[in-house]
């Protein structure tokens, strides 16, 4: 591109393209209005008949301590950030809808942080002396910038008007003489305006994401809430590939059994066995479905416990495989925590056997005592397949997950021509 259409188009985005946009006027409002307050305060003391510019001094200092004591109440700053977004960064972003009610509170707080991620001005109450002295910051900072931008303002449309043959009886900024010949020269005070309003916005609008910014308690309760949404995302996860992936395995295997082994009777109980394997899927899936919609409602139930085990026990017997299980110790007494992710682990092993070796003989050992609870689940390894890698899989991943969110462990891999998932967790 040509060098004088190159410094062209750099012009027009730099200077010209901001004069077209509302944001640039909203800006610049938002910064006179902060001149309010020291203009008022002028009109009482020392008056501003005829201010020079110790009397313009003095109506930008002595407000000073006034604003920065509105600054330690909390609301204060919840109000400049809600301000600041409306005016700064005009959008749908910007608005947060203060409701009573529990669920459009909730999506309140949902809409005030997408504001934040999009304009960077948080508008949450002062939690700290911190934000309290930023904000006090801020204020005096839009004060004195207003009354800077009004007078500036005021005194470059008195000289545009001077230059242009007009007489001005009461110039904010001292007399303006009037020059033989100048009016030509009337369109550059105006032009300087209008880079004023520009860079005046601009400069506003950095100051308030600098001051007026989350502070660092509150990017970490945002990092800690995001870390808590991914859990719980990854926790919803789980649930689903253990349960549908164990109702589909058995489905499969139930399926094959039948149909290899021609029996009538046998099928009628593979296909109970399927049906009451799907029936179960499906409430998991409504409980997790549930927690997506964040409807609000309760699950209908918090899952199956380890005290359930003999239903799964039964269906992975059903399918063909042959299960010896041997539970000791106060399995129904268990926390409710343990309990349950102690039931998708079992789960997600005998679908793992059942999966990659088949109907199988299964070995569960189940040992609860009043500090650990310990599982244990072997099954020969199929023949001519290779190993799978130890700890290879999302299930045996999601296995160890589980383990290691309640403080466990959990190990997979063979050992003596046999798959072994070994499962410790404490139970204080």
């Amino acid at each position: 591109m040509p060098a004088p259409l190159s410094l062209l188009q750099t012009l027009v985005q730099t200077l010209v393209r901001p004069l077209v946009r509302a944001v640039t006027y909203t800006r610049w409002l938002h910064l006179l209005i902060g001149a309010i307050v020291p203009l008022a305060g002028g009109l009482i003391y020392p008056g501003l008949s005829d201010p020079g510019v110790v009397d313009w001094l003095i109506a930008a200092a002595l407000p000073v301590p006034l604003v920065a004591a509105a600054a330690l109440l909390p609301s204060a700053r919840r109000a400049e950030g809600l301000q600041a977004r409306l005016m700064l960064f005009p959008g749908k972003h910007a608005r947060v809808r203060a409701t009573g009610e529990a669920g459009a509170g909730e999506a309140g707080a949902g809409e005030a942080g997408v504001g934040e991620a999009a304009t960077g001005i948080s508008a949450t109450p002062s939690a700290s002396w911190t934000d309290r002295g930023r904000t006090a910051l801020w204020l005096v900072f839009r004060m004195e910038a207003g009354l800077a931008a009004w007078l500036l303002t005021i005194w470059l449309l008195q000289v545009t008007l001077v230059l242009s043959g007009v007489s001005v009886e009461e110039p904010v900024l001292g007399s303006v003489t009037p020059l033989a010949g100048a009016a030509p020269l009337a369109p550059l005070p105006f032009l300087a305006l209008l880079a004023l309003v520009v860079a005046g916005g601009r400069l506003d609008t950095r100051v308030a994401r600098r001051l007026l910014g989350p502070s660092v308690r509150e990017r970490m309760a945002a990092l800690e809430d995001r870390t808590e949404r991914l859990l719980e995302r990854n926790r919803i996860a789980r649930e689903l590939h253990d349960s549908l992936g164990h109702a589909l395995t058995l489905a499969v295997v139930q399926a094959g059994a039948a149909r290899a082994a021609g029996d009538p009777e046998f099928t009628d109980r593979a296909l109970a066995t399927i049906e009451e394997t799907g029936r179960a899927a499906l409430e998991d899936l409504e409980r997790v479905l549930l927690l997506l919609r964040e409807t609000g409602r309760r699950p209908p139930g918090a899952g199956p416990g380890l005290d359930e085990a003999a239903r799964l026990l039964d269906s992975a017997r059903s399918s063909g495989a042959v299960v010896e299980a041997v539970i000791t110790g106060p399995v129904e007494e268990l926390p409710g925590p343990v309990s349950r992710e102690a039931y998708r682990m079992l789960q997600e092993a005998l679908t793992n056997a059942l999966r990659h070796a088949g109907p199988v003989p299964v070995a569960v050992q189940v040992a609860a005592d009043d500090s650990r609870l310990s599982l244990l689940v072997t099954n020969p390894l199929p023949e001519g397949r290779p190993p799978a890698v130890p700890g290879s899989g999302s299930g045996l991943r999601g296995i160890r997950e589980r383990a290691a969110l309640l403080g466990g462990e959990a190990k997979a891999g063979t050992a003596n021509d046999t798959w072994q998932v070994t499962v410790t967790l404490p139970l204080r």
